[in-house]
């Protein structure tokens, strides 16, 4: 059977998922079978969403673009994540940019960040009892960004807008998202329930004030209400830890991503 070595170079944070003797350095691969450029990929633990652009002996290629051991090529593969553009490349992009604010689905272990990109005002469909084939159909018949800490889970083919969350603290994880995203600009607070992400509205005082604690009914004026669970909100007991939460987020400077 035919085989060749192929010459690989994963870059930027896409060497996250390689082992550290591969990472950010060239390294070889052999291929003793007819593969496409998607299957040769993931089968180096990279999965496809995370990648924007593939270079083939120079030519910019996409997913199904065949790999023959039999014609002897390729040399040489680059694999690029959305964060990077190879220079002097006529490129051809792989990864669709998600829509603008993105609305997200979150697996079963991102709870606490599905929480905090709600209380920022972002649409995110979240519970705890979702099965991987229910998120990835969500992803796919929705166009939400999967979020997940599971690489096998974002290797699904149905599956084009995901990214696999590295940091494992909320709060870090929240902080990576916002940056590889860049959300800064889109927040929205006050506008999404924490709790079941349905929409916020104001409520007047007296429909509501028989549900009031007697201090909160003395000295709070205004009320959101929640359209789907009708939780209740005001700016006395939430502004607070919302002001502190936006404060705390700011766009770096172009670096590694936060780990937990």
């Amino acid at each position: 059977m035919a085989s060749i070595e192929i010459e690989i170079r994963v870059h930027a944070e896409l060497n996250d998922f390689l082992p550290t003797a591969r990472r950010r350095r060239p390294f070889h691969q052999a291929l003793n079978r007819r593969a496409s450029v998607k299957d040769l990929i993931e089968s180096l633990g990279v999965p496809h969403p995370e990648v924007n652009v593939i270079v083939v002996d120079g030519v910019s290629v996409g997913f199904d673009h065949p790999l023959d051991p039999a014609e002897g090529v390729p040399r040489r593969l680059d694999i690029y994540p959305w964060s990077q553009t190879p220079a002097l490349v006529r490129v051809h992009h792989l990864r669709p940019r998600p829509e603008r604010p993105p609305r997200w689905v979150l697996d079963v272990h991102l709870g606490r960040l599905a929480g905090y990109l709600r209380l920022l005002g972002f649409d995110c469909r979240y519970r705890n009892d979702l099965d991987d084939a229910t998120l990835a159909a969500c992803s796919a018949e929705e166009g939400r960004v999967l979020l997940t800490r599971d690489r096998r889970l974002l290797m699904r083919r149905c599956i084009t807008l995901g990214h696999y969350v590295r940091a494992t603290a909320p709060r870090h994880q929240l902080e990576e998202v916002c940056t590889v995203f860049d959300l800064f600009d889109a927040f929205a607070p006050f506008t999404r329930c924490s709790h079941c992400n349905g929409p916020l509205g104001p409520v007047p005082k007296a429909e509501i004030v028989e549900r009031l604690a007697p201090l909160t009914r003395r000295h709070v004026r205004h009320f959101l209400r929640c359209r789907d669970c009708d939780r209740l909100y005001w700016h006395g007991s939430h502004l607070p830890r919302m002001r502190e939460l936006v404060a705390s987020l700011s766009r770096p400077p172009r670096g590694p991503l936060p780990s937990g």
